[in-house]
């Protein structure tokens, strides 16, 4: 008897290992615990309670001519991804989890070598068309074959992919553990019909809106002007835990327009409703007008959690003259921030100092003994001040006459790397090749950050040439070849960096067509540190191999860092509501709500500054115009 009650334990332990359901969880957490249990209610930055309906008006600056933001083709407006539903939804209070959303359940061993996804049977697309993991398996395999080409490098380690019953799919994974790979593909990969796709162009820009399985459906396009979702009666996630408080909008509707200066002034009509200022003037300067006195427009600073990014002056480093690190260096002296912090920006922002600044994964210390042991197997292959130096970018703080001393600290670098000045120009001693080079733009406001440090580095010699390329087709198209020689651009950063920085960095992605490695890093250390650090296995592990990345990064001089600020700038008219508690790492906006109480006390708009210093030099003006008139009629009247 006792053998048989052991057996019937036996079997039944194996046969609840076996069963599909054993291992399926209702999310997945990069390192650690997930935060919420299984069947949690909702997100606790979401108001379940928030109005429903409304319209929401939006800007956008450019143009588009294409639905399909998952091409290289074209200029895509990225609201088309309201159309795509994900496997998995994540959340903006961890540093990196998952919840299920097409999946209500997934399944990973534990070294992450595969992982399975179990398909909800409500999932459903736009026209009422099943979600099946054949749609999935087209999905992966239409991305790889026509999509963007990032794809092929962010899916590369992806073996195979297949049905493997009704309701599930299992991805396969090659080469080296990739932790995150299963997290990539719950979150990032779009799933799209294959009945719809099987007689149609993917890789074909289009402006009919394609059939999705998301919150709204596209009802009005009108190509590089605007574009108006509505939200679809009949989505069938409106119920789930991941979705509860938000998309709240019954309408969002977006205006495009060429220029910066006209959309704050569109907005201050009242042409629209939300907007997130990026321009530290406008900020101080722009926002002092009658409805934000009568509290129409909010006004407000959200602070968040997350690293800050980088952003800077990025050298394209498949020009001859960016090759020498050294010469990168020199170049950083040009730039004056503590002046453009002072003189342009009112003081408002901070010199970014890190890949990962305002977080724990930031390098702003010596490396400690686990960073140390790392390193000491590149010493040689890496720049030696990473072993002992923490990277601070050139400043003129607290010195006197401080951009003359950078200056002079930069001809002498230059200067040992052969740089030397002829007929006024910065030339090489060995080659008589001219130092001179143009600063790529994308919008007419950065011209004033880079007309000073033009005038710097014409001190050195150096001839430099500023084009402004407000046609957004033109300018992407200029990023995507690589036709530039320095551009502005700005690294996004996450609380849980990994494949992401493949893509930035590696040097498969050097030569790939519209890669986000644009400054065309080819660096074997930095290869060997990125597979590292997208295979940690501990939170700690993954800050220790982001540290030394960040190192490494910034004591080569790929680029010249800005600035950033610590939270969002956002104006929004008053009749928009938002929850309680703010996600650490996100803005959130999808969970807030028109609020029709709100919109009704707003009232009559008012245009007018607060404080009248352009009225009275409008008085003036007339003033003196009226004075002019006044004495050629008298001289007239003598004559």
């Amino acid at each position: 008897m006792f053998f048989v009650i052991i057996f019937t334990y036996f079997f039944l332990g194996l046969n609840s290992i076996f069963a599909n359901d054993f291992y399926y969880r209702h999310g997945v957490a990069m390192h650690g615990d997930l935060k919420y249990p299984k069947n949690f209610e909702k997100f606790d930055y979401a108001d379940e309670l928030a109005h429903k309906g409304g319209e929401i008006k939006l800007s956008s600056i450019g143009t588009f001519d294409n639905l399909n933001p998952y091409i290289l083709k074209g200029v895509a407006t990225w609201k088309a991804a309201y159309l795509f539903e994900t496997l998995m939804r994540s959340s903006f209070d961890e540093p990196f989890s998952q919840y299920g959303l097409i999946a209500e359940g997934v399944k990973i061993p534990d070294d992450r070598s595969w992982v399975t996804f179990k398909l909800r049977n409500e999932a459903k697309f736009s026209d009422g068309s099943s979600i099946t993991p054949e749609d999935v398996v087209f999905s992966f395999n239409i991305l790889m074959e026509k999509g963007h080409p990032i794809y092929k490098t962010y899916y590369g380690q992806v073996d195979t992919v297949e049905k493997i019953s009704k309701n599930e799919v299992k991805f396969s994974f090659k080469g080296e553990p990739n932790p995150e790979l299963p997290l990539i593909i719950g979150y990032q990969l779009p799933i799209f019909s294959k009945k719809y796709w099987e007689n149609k162009e993917f890789d074909k820009t289009t402006l009919d809106p394609p059939l999705g399985s998301g919150p709204y459906l596209v009802s009005d396009v009108k190509p590089g002007r605007s574009i108006t979702l509505k939200k679809n009666p009949n989505y069938w996630g409106k119920d789930l835990n991941v979705n509860s408080g938000r998309f709240n909008f019954e309408t969002i509707h977006t205006d495009f327009y060429r220029d910066e200066t006209v959309a704050l002034e569109a907005f201050k009509s009242g042409s629209y409703d939300f907007k997130l200022e990026n321009s530290s003037k406008n900020w101080a300067t722009a926002y002092d007008f009658k409805s934000v006195e009568k509290g129409q427009v909010l006004v407000e600073e959200i602070k968040y959690f997350r690293p800050s990014g980088m952003q800077g002056f990025a050298f394209n480093i498949r020009k001859n003259i960016f090759k020498n690190r050294n010469v990168r260096k020199a170049l950083s002296y040009a730039f004056d921030f503590e002046w453009s912090n002072r003189n342009l920006f009112y003081g408002a922002y901070t010199r970014t100092k890190s890949f990962f600044d305002n977080s724990e994964l930031s390098s702003q210390s010596l490396p400690n003994k686990k960073e140390l042991k790392i390193l000491e197997n590149y010493r040689g292959k890496v720049p030696d001040e990473v072993f002992d130096t923490v990277f601070s970018p050139p400043n003129t703080e607290n010195q006197e006459n401080g951009l003359r001393k950078n200056l002079r600290i930069a001809r002498r670098i230059l200067k040992n790397e052969g740089w030397v000045i002829k007929n006024d120009i910065l030339t090489n001693s060995k080659t008589n090749e001219v130092l001179e080079f143009e600063i790529l733009l994308r919008s007419p406001l950065f011209e004033r950050i880079v007309l000073p440090m033009k005038r710097n580095l014409k001190k050195l010699g150096i001839n430099v040439s500023i084009r402004t390329v407000q046609d957004d087709s033109q300018y992407i198209r200029r990023l995507e070849n690589f036709d530039f020689d320095m551009v502005v651009t700005n690294y996004g950063s996450i609380i849980s960096p990994g494949n992401e920085q493949k893509n930035y960095w590696s040097s498969k992605t050097a030569d790939l067509p519209g890669s986000p490695n644009i400054i065309g890093v080819k660096n074997p250390v930095i290869d060997e540190i990125i597979e590292k650090l997208i295979s940690s296995k501990t939170r700690d592990e993954l800050i220790t191999h982001t540290r030394i990345l960040d190192r490494i990064l910034l004591f080569n001089y790929y680029l010249i860092p800005q600035f950033h600020i610590g939270h969002y700038r956002v104006a929004y008219w008053n009749k928009l509501s938002r929850p309680e508690i703010s996600p650490k790492y996100d803005l959130g906006f999808d969970f807030w709500w028109y609020d029709p109480e709100k919109a009704k006390l707003i009232g009559e708009i008012e245009n007018e500054p607060i404080h009248k210093e352009k009225d009275s030099g409008n008085f003036i003006l007339l003033f003196l115009t009226t004075s002019l008139l006044i004495i050629i009629w008298r001289i007239r009247r003598k004559n």
